[in-house]
């Protein structure tokens, strides 16, 4: 089964069960990815998807920082609910140390000696990663390495 016929499955569970937070976060996943395949005019795969999702909990994450600093707790407690309904359908998030091994892999494979390479180790690591881990950790990863 797709992500897509996952996410349409369970929408309708939701709907038959009543709850409306579930079914609310699902319909706003399945709009961000209709949205993206009318703007690429065509079907997503299953990665694709993932990085839709990845997005959508990333923007959330941004959300619930400017929601701390404005003592707004009703709004970071329903983003953190929301987080949590799109990690369900993530791959599993990988460990800090999964990611530093990545990290150290992909430096030695692209020879980078410098923070100039950044850019380079961060194009071959980020398709490794999509949807696993957050790209401002990795990013943190590898300036600690190449500094």
């Amino acid at each position: 089964m797709s992500l897509q016929e996952r996410l349409l499955e369970d929408m309708k569970t939701a709907m038959k069960s009543k709850d409306k937070e579930r079914l609310s976060v699902i319909r706003m996943a399945r709009a961000a990815i209709k949205d993206k395949e009318i703007n690429e005019r065509k079907d997503l795969t299953d990665e694709e998807v993932i990085e839709v999702l990845a997005k959508l909990v990333k923007q959330n994450k941004d959300s619930i920082t400017e929601y701390e600093k404005a003592g707004q707790e009703d709004k970071v407690k329903d983003l953190e609910n929301e987080i949590a309904i799109l990690q369900d359908y993530l791959p599993k998030q990988l460990s800090e140390e999964e990611l530093v091994e990545i990290v150290e892999e992909v430096i030695a494979e692209t020879k980078a000696e410098s923070m100039r390479d950044m850019g380079k180790v961060m194009g071959v690591i980020m398709p490794k990663v999509t949807g696993r881990a957050d790209g401002n950790v990795i990013s943190q990863l590898v300036k600690e390495r190449l500094a």
